[in-house]
């Protein structure tokens, strides 16, 4: 089983998905407990809301569950977030803090190095191969890491989060001038935004933003109140509030793609 599909694209940016699937081994499957196996924590219907945006695009997305592994998070496990709440590479909790595994079933030091060579290394493998392909291209990369997450998790953030969540860890992952348009454009649209609030851009876009190299990378978490019915089981995708989002965020991809360096 290939753990990430990529669909390559001709033009000079990539889509990450790396929250998007629904893969769990069967041994962890049946290490999980009841609210484990409800999988909730993942970026539901992510695939659906960017399809046909930009189909020049180059996507590359993991078929795993982020309990599996969290391909977004530093392989050595370092906190992204250092003294909030966060979950980690292999994580023992969901959102809201609640256990994921029977006790006594969480995963051991060696299960998690299997995990990381088995799903994470392979799917950033295949995330740094077309990162040098669409740079070899172009003579550059622009990365747009794609997320979304419940609007309201007070075990890791209070209040509401605003509908588009921009990550540039503070500027130092892509040129002031790729931030600035999708800041731009989220801004005068009309769902509310921010730039490096609570969500800086996670391992993905800090690993990979170099602008200094030609390769720079920006995080979009999109609140899933602003696409899905509810954002709760069964995490039905609602047409007519997609139509409004993947609009602005078409806007913001057509105008990243035309952007040079």
């Amino acid at each position: 089983m290939n753990p990430v599909n990529v669909k390559q694209g001709e033009g000079p940016i990539i889509l990450g998905q790396p929250h998007g699937g629904t893969y769990v081994p069967s041994d962890i499957w049946e290490a999980l407990n009841h609210n484990g196996k409800l999988l909730a924590d993942r970026d539901w219907h992510i695939g659906q809301l960017y399809d046909g945006l930009l189909p020049s695009a180059t996507v590359v997305a993991a078929i795993f569950h982020r309990y599996v592994i969290d391909a977004n998070r530093d392989p050595q496990g370092g906190s992204l977030y250092s003294g909030q709440n966060t979950t980690g590479l292999c994580p023992l909790t969901d959102f809201d803090g609640l256990p994921l595994y029977h006790s006594g079933q969480e995963p051991d030091s060696a299960q998690i190095e299997h995990r990381r060579v088995e799903f994470h290394t392979p799917y950033h493998a295949a995330f740094a191969a077309e990162v040098a392909r669409v740079k070899a291209l172009h003579g550059y990369a622009i990365i747009f890491d794609c997320h979304s997450i419940r609007s309201h998790i007070p075990f890791l953030f209070e209040d509401t989060l605003p509908n588009l969540n921009i990550g540039t860890d503070n500027g130092k992952t892509c040129a002031l001038a790729i931030e600035k348009i999708a800041n731009t454009i989220a801004k005068t649209s009309s769902f509310n935004s921010v730039l490096n609030g609570r969500f800086r851009g996670g391992w993905t876009t800090r690993h990979y933003g170099k602008p200094d190299e030609n390769v720079h990378a920006i995080q979009m978490e999109v609140t899933q109140s602003s696409y899905l019915i509810a954002e709760a089981a069964p995490w039905t995708f609602n047409s007519t509030k997609a139509a409004e989002l993947r609009a602005v965020l078409q806007n913001i991809l057509t105008n990243l793609e035309r952007f040079r360096p």
